[in-house]
């Protein structure tokens, strides 16, 4: 079962439909807020169970899949034959897509990372000694923001494919045509 670009791009864009699933699904399960539980001296904050920090993970380690995938596909050798990397980066379609990819990739990972993480904080370090505490959640949006970031990014990684690929075939056209024309006499 050798790996194909329809293969590879099935697997770059199942990947980052997941994170996306996993991270709207994480959104709409973040709690609000907490219930302080006063004490003396202190407030302790519970927190309602949160399916969002597994959500939230599951969704960065997806994201991070589709990532190493869509780049893994860029340069893999298909069929045997593989592209010199300078061959690729003379398309300067391929080299913005390739770029933005990239991009979105690190932007989705921070929008994920960042409340994923601070409502991991905010379970552990529930006590507060401030009387005032609300007994706070992570911001709201963010984690759907980088869902659809991250879908964004599998989408460029695509896009990046496609243009790879054209790149692959047109240098093997250009080869093909190169070395036939050697073969053949100069009197035809």
């Amino acid at each position: 079962m050798a790996v194909t670009i329809k293969r590879a791009a099935l697997i770059v864009a199942g990947l980052g439909v997941l994170s996306f699933i996993l991270g709207v699904i994480a959104e709409n399960k973040k709690p609000e807020a907490g219930t302080p539980i006063p004490g003396k001296g202190v407030v302790i904050c519970k927190y309602p169970r949160d399916p969002s920090l597994a959500l939230g993970y599951l969704s960065v380690a997806f994201l991070m899949l589709s990532t190493i995938a869509g780049y893994w596909s860029l340069f893999y050798p298909y069929k045997g034959k593989s592209v010199p990397h300078s061959v690729l980066f003379q398309s300067a379609s391929f080299f913005v897509f390739f770029n933005i990819a990239l991009f979105t990739s690190g932007v989705a990972a921070t929008l994920l990372l960042w409340p994923t993480i601070t409502e991991h904080l905010h379970l552990i370090r529930n006590v507060h000694h401030n009387p005032t505490t609300t007994c706070p959640t992570a911001k709201t949006g963010l984690l759907g923001g980088g869902a659809f970031v991250s879908l964004d990014s599998a989408l460029f990684w695509l896009v990046a494919l496609m243009l790879a690929d054209n790149a692959r075939h047109d240098h093997f056209y250009d080869v093909e045509k190169h070395s036939k024309a050697q073969v053949l006499p100069d009197g035809c």
